[in-house]
């Protein structure tokens, strides 16, 4: 029997596809490094993005893989994840202590899209990453009851913010810092310049990302943002409807006219089952999100039901993702989160910061 080759391990690893990616684990570049040694073969893999539930599948389904070659006779698989800096919009450079910021949208209100941010930033951080989440919405901050904290931020220097924390991730809104029933009564400049004050002077702790609750529409916060603020990759939320499914293009356009990748989109109520008999309907219509991501040619993220239990735990302080980690929903958010940050990880890398300073003095 001929000797086994690398190249034929690495000929059937090219046949893998990570599904998080939808391409070939070797046209990813997520193999870091093959050793055969007679029958015994060693697999490197290095993904771009948090995979703690995923981890050990993958891991599975590379071994099975590789062991069905002739001549193996064991296989080592070692998959584990690096989080980088990605490219920002043009003439801005990465936040210190953040490597990327995701910014959540939806081009108008009432589609879910502060209670996905929310579980989307506890599902990154159920993953494996260091996740923050700044509350773009001055006017109507939600994200401090959804996370059930109250209580004001520290400051310890006397001009930066340390964040709120709860449920592992880091978190600031101006909801913090005005009772609960105070109206924001402020320009847009005003807004903006809060926006800001926000993210730039709070002490994040050395995140892999923070996601950005925006408001909806595509206004002065939401330009500010995008021509501003680093933004790494943005999400579109929208329902089925086809209202919503026109609002929510003009936000795609929208980041897409200021060079901000759009990641994808995700689609809430999509469907619903009814918890007395189990029929299930699509109230709001259905395929939409996955018309919309076909025509933009971006990815359909992941679909969401519309189900009384995300309200409600929202609503206690509870979201889905903390209360019920192993639960259906709360796994539909960690697909998500894992292919919100690979999609991120194709994106171009940031090197702006590996490059020395060149300062010119007249001596």
């Amino acid at each position: 029997m001929a000797e086994l080759t690398r190249d034929q391990v690495e000929t059937a690893l090219k046949e893998i596809i990570d599904p998080n990616l939808d391409k070939n684990i070797v046209e990813a570049k997520e193999v870091k490094d093959i050793t055969v040694d007679g029958g015994k073969v060693g697999i490197k893999i290095e993904l771009g993005y948090p995979a703690e539930s995923f981890q050990s599948e993958f891991a599975d389904m590379i071994r099975d893989k590789i062991a069905a070659l002739p001549g193996v006779d064991s296989v080592e698989v070692d998959v584990s994840w690096k989080i980088v800096s990605h490219s920002v919009q043009k003439n801005l450079k990465p936040l210190p202590n953040v490597k990327n910021i995701i910014a959540v949208a939806s081009g108008k209100g009432g589609v879910g899209k502060s209670t996905t941010s929310v579980n989307l930033a506890l599902a990154l951080a159920a993953e494996g990453a260091k996740v923050g989440l700044l509350d773009a919405d001055i006017y109507g901050p939600s994200q401090p009851r959804m996370l059930g904290i109250t209580g004001q931020p520290s400051s310890e220097d006397g001009t930066s913010l340390e964040p709120m924390e709860n449920y592992g991730i880091q978190a600031m809104s101006i909801g913090f810092l005005i009772d609960e029933d105070t109206p924001m009564i402020w320009r847009g400049p005003m807004v903006t310049q809060a926006l800001e004050q926000l993210l730039r002077d709070t002490q994040w702790k050395d995140l892999d990302y923070l996601i950005v609750d925006l408001p909806p529409g595509t206004g002065d916060t939401q330009l500010t943002l995008s021509q501003k603020i680093p933004v790494s990759g943005a999400v579109i939320v929208t329902t089925p409807q086809d209202i919503a499914l026109l609002d929510a293009r003009k936000g795609l356009k929208m980041f897409e006219k200021v060079e901000v990748a759009v990641l994808g989109i995700i689609e809430n109520m999509s469907t619903h089952i009814c918890s007395k008999c189990g029929h299930e309907e699509h109230i709001f219509g259905a395929g939409g999100g996955q018309a919309m991501a076909k025509e933009n040619n971006v990815d359909l993220l992941g679909s969401l039901p519309l189900d009384i239990t995300i309200r409600e735990q929202v609503d206690s302080g509870h979201p889905t993702v903390a209360s019920e980690p192993e639960g259906r929903i709360a796994g539909i958010y960690r697909d998500i989160a894992r292919k919100t940050a690979a999609r991120l990880a194709l994106q171009a890398k940031d090197y702006k910061a590996k490059f020395p300073k060149i300062v010119i003095e007249n001596n």
